[in-house]
């Protein structure tokens, strides 16, 4: 079982990969697998971080041989690795982001999922977990979603929150987070009867 989540900031797409996790007890891959992939190849994950999600620098960066310049770039392709390795070898996740859902498209047990959710309710989430001006709330969804969609268009072709390139893609601002991770989980049972 492998479940990608894509999500609109604000949506409460992370607190559902949460709890799909738990529900299923497998493991989540998000930001935290930049530790494991620190462990691996033995450098230091807080330096890591810095390279998180962004696509390279064109004007700074050049590959030679096929190999890139840009920290960027290669964190992006450590993680996918990363992602691609767990899922050959059979192990159950569920992964936040990370392209998981072009990454991952050949793997049939991939459920992938697109959550996102109404304008209202994400500025009122994010003011109430950040303690933001409306304002600032604003800005910040708009700062994180073209961060988001920037790096997954770079590294993939199809486009970011585009329906057509996800299993199901769900509005949780309708339900909120416990029942659409319910909805969630029943529609990933339903499909894991079908394919087995």
């Amino acid at each position: 079982m492998i479940i990608s989540i894509g999500r609109e900031f604000g949506s409460g797409g992370h607190e559902i990969a949460e709890m799909l996790a738990e529900h299923f007890s497998i493991k989540l891959y998000d930001k935290s697998l930049l530790q494991d992939i620190a462990q691996e190849k033995q450098i230091d994950g807080k330096e890591l971080e810095r390279y998180d999600e962004k696509p390279r620098n064109k004007f700074l960066t050049r590959s030679l041989y096929g190999y890139s310049q840009s920290m960027e770039e290669n964190l992006a392709n450590m993680q996918f690795e990363f992602i691609k390795k767990r899922a050959e070898k059979g192990e159950s996740f569920v992964v936040v982001g990370r392209c998981a859902e072009t990454i991952l498209k050949n793997q049939p047990a991939l459920v992938s999922i697109f959550v996102l959710g109404d304008w209202e309710s994400k500025i009122d989430r994010v003011v109430r977990l950040y303690h933001l001006t409306r304002e600032e709330a604003e800005s910040f969804i708009n700062r994180q979603d073209s961060k988001r969609k920037h790096y997954h268009n770079y590294y993939c072709k199809g486009k970011w929150g585009d329906s057509r390139n996800y299993d199901i893609a769900v509005n949780s601002s309708k339900l909120g987070e416990k029942l659409t991770a319910d909805l969630l989980a029943e529609y990933i049972l339903q499909r894991q009867q079908h394919f087995s």
